[in-house]
């Protein structure tokens, strides 16, 4: 199965918008000087820069290579390091993301790395894909999977979690919540479905026969375009969010 790859010049032109967007999450992170924290899926690094400049030590991880290069060339530590198997043991005052979690197979393995790499008393603060993401587009390239061969596991995304089922798996791994909402984001495409696609479809078109790419992208761009695409040909994603605030008790 082809997995999500991500490449950072790529990622620039198409996807910006996510770390410009993460600031409203970046906010309610409120780093201190002198704080560690843990930017979990850091990409490459635009965000974790912020955070360092606000005074704390930051350590970024990231399951793409490439993309921690790129980080570091922001001057960053930043790391290859799998979110679903982290081995910090109660060293940072806050745990943060943005835009990551929602690729992790494994919710729970997250969180308990997460709760144990936290100090007691320490925060998380996160935003990801919520239930109801990205689901016209979901539904596009599930049509396109049964009609080509493709392999649905590698739609876009892993876990789109709602409110509930979120906060039943925080209180499981003793977190206690603070904040827990769904945040609809409608989010203006700069370079279109087809800029969207080869960013964050890439596993998904991969797992198409080679000889249909083109028509499969193309026949995903017409499906969508009713829904997200305007008179003067812009487009919309219909995302949703899930905005986390929670901490692992002081006791």
């Amino acid at each position: 199965m082809p997995s999500q790859t991500w490449n950072p010049a790529e990622y620039e032109k198409n996807a910006r918008f996510v770390s410009s967007l993460g600031r409203g999450i970046l906010e309610l992170l409120s780093p201190k000087r002198g704080e560690r924290i843990l930017d979990l899926g850091c990409g490459d690094g635009a965000l974790t820069a912020e955070i360092t400049a606000a005074g704390a030590e930051v350590v970024g991880v990231d399951s793409s290579e490439p993309m921690v290069h790129a980080a570091r060339d922001r001057g960053l530590d930043a790391r290859v390091g799998d979110a679903q198997a982290l081995t910090f043991e109660s060293e940072f005052d806050a745990v943060f993301s943005n835009a990551a979690l929602h690729w992790m197979a494994n919710p729970d393995a997250v969180l308990v790395g997460v709760h144990r790499a936290l100090k007691p008393g320490g925060r998380f603060v996160a935003e990801f894909g919520g239930h109801g993401n990205i689901a016209a587009i979901r539904v596009a390239q599930l049509a396109i999977c049964q009609k080509y061969g493709g392999d649905p596991q590698t739609i876009t995304g892993k876990y789109y979690p709602t409110t509930e089922d979120y906060e039943l798996r925080l209180r499981a791994h003793d977190f206690a919540v603070d904040s827990l909402q769904l945040i609809p984001r409608p989010t203006p495409l700069p370079t279109g479905m087809e800029g969207w696609l080869a960013t964050f479809g890439r596993a998904f078109l991969e797992s198409i026969p080679e000889n249909s790419h083109t028509s499969a992208k193309q026949e995903i761009i017409e499906l969508l375009r009713p829904a997200l695409c305007d008179s003067n040909g812009k487009w919309t994603a219909d995302y949703v969010r899930l905005r986390v605030v929670a901490h692992r008790p002081a006791r």
